[in-house]
């Protein structure tokens, strides 16, 4: 770590290697923290979580038992004794909101989110086929929007400047978007042939959202038109990743130079002589019976109206989970498959990484993170939550999937995780556990004063 401190002080390591470098080498150390501790009211599995996106300190949860809580994860409420005089910090729920509340969930919580740019707000999704908007200080419902059955997930884009949407998928078929603005539904997105488990907004563009449903489909949206755009097949693959952009450029800008040096137009075609009229103006001559085209010769259809594109699928069976990297150029997917997927959002293409068998939940959504830097996504399994490498950049063998930590300690089920990075100091994640609802945390040995938690 010395080493690589002094290679950056003196300038021979660039930022974003030596950041990378030392978030893996954290990472790649973690073990189960014994120093503190969630006080859990949940009495069943937790089935969504998240670290509010403005602090980085309010956790949000929401079990099956129709219960959510807020907790504050980095001051402590308490602190007890532990083994060899060390304290235990206590963090217990600052506010819980279940069935005895009077406007509460009266089914499973399947979702739990924050608003994104304010802690004030968050949504919670139910089986019992509402999504209610609660105002955090006093703990009171807003808004409640009834959908036509069981509520898998919700979403909302935390880049967006011009809306207010929830998106949502359910049991119904079609997604819902969900205005807090007006407190009525904004529109409809139809095309999925089956339920609609999991909603992930892209991190490139407020107006794109991403949705994986039962029939096996992934299917991108642009919310001001009608109709998805993209519609993802597993058949059509790409090997690898594509170039970086300034690699792609100058190789660009390389054959341009060359074609036009050999006196080729951008096409490769040879260029055509031109013959002058007799007025002495140059025309151009086109094929046999031809009139050249003002425009497009043949009318681009939409993807998602291609009846050959539009039933192509990105799982053998119900798509559980996805989650878009950071710079939102590639999608992670889970199935009921028990496969994982990694997509080039640019091209629509599967990049055929093999990652390594993992048994993933099949009858319910999960919750896949990745890290800040999108080099690891955290997957939960069913006993265990496994870490995978799908992207690293100048590495070429990372793309063989393989696992590259495991963390064990929950006796049931693992639903969901979070991975939370404000600084370089400190990093959270966490999972959740079907059965036991009490909290585990990870915490990191490193030279650096660093956190990283998960619950089960």
């Amino acid at each position: 770590m010395w080493r690589e401190i002094k290679d950056r002080e003196a300038g021979k390591t660039r930022p974003n290697s030596f950041k990378n470098r030392v978030s893996s080498s954290r990472i790649s150390n973690l073990q189960l923290s014994n120093y503190k501790d969630v006080v859990s009211p949940h009495r069943g599995s937790i089935n969504s979580l998240q670290v509010d996106l403005t602090e980085g300190r309010y956790l949000l949860s929401g079990a099956s038992d129709a219960s959510a809580s807020v907790f504050d994860i980095q001051h402590a409420t308490d602190f007890e004794g532990g083994g060899e005089g060390a304290l235990i910090a206590k963090h217990k729920s600052l506010i819980t909101i279940d069935k005895q509340h009077q406007n509460g969930h009266k089914f499973a919580i399947s979702s739990a989110i924050w608003y994104p740019i304010d802690t004030g707000l968050f949504v919670t999704g139910s089986y019992d086929h509402y999504i209610k908007v609660w105002d955090t200080n006093s703990t009171q419902m807003v808004i409640n929007f009834k959908m036509p059955g069981k509520v898998y997930r919700t979403a909302m884009s935390p880049l967006a400047t011009s809306h207010m949407l929830i998106a949502a998928g359910t049991e119904d078929v079609q997604v819902r978007l969900c205005d807090i603005a007006s407190g009525a539904f904004a529109h409809t997105l139809s095309g999925h042939r089956d339920g609609v488990m999991t909603v992930e907004w892209s991190t490139s563009s407020e107006w794109v959202l991403v949705t994986g449903g039962c029939d096996g489909a992934i299917r991108f949206w642009d919310i001001r038109r009608a109709g998805c755009f993209l519609v993802l097949d597993q058949s059509q693959s790409q090997l690898g990743r594509r170039p970086p952009v300034l690699a792609r450029s100058a190789v660009s800008k390389v054959s341009t130079s060359k074609a036009l040096s050999k006196g080729q137009n951008l096409l490769g075609k040879p260029r055509m002589p031109q013959k002058k009229s007799g007025g002495g103006n140059g025309i151009k001559h086109s094929p046999l019976g031809q009139v050249p085209a003002k425009g497009y010769l043949k009318q681009r259809l939409h993807p998602g109206m291609l009846s050959s594109q539009d039933r192509a699928t990105a799982h053998y069976g119900a798509v559980t989970g996805l989650k878009i990297t950071e710079d939102g150029m590639y999608l992670l997917s889970a199935g009921s498959d028990s496969r994982i997927r990694l997509w080039d959002v640019e091209s629509g293409r599967n990049t055929l990484v093999n990652f390594e068998t993992a048994r993933l939940q099949t009858s319910k959504p999960i919750q896949l993170a990745t890290a800040q830097d999108s080099n690891l996504v955290f997957v939960p399994c069913m006993t265990s939550v496994k870490v995978n490498i799908p992207d690293v950049p100048c590495a070429f063998d990372v793309w063989s999937g393989k696992t590259y930590v495991t963390f064990r300690g929950h006796y049931e089920y693992v639903n969901c995780c979070w991975f939370s990075s404000q600084d370089q100091v400190s990093s959270y994640s966490c999972t959740f556990s079907q059965g036991f609802s009490s909290y585990h945390f990870i915490s990191l040995i490193t030279m650096l004063p660093a956190r990283f938690f998960m619950q089960s």
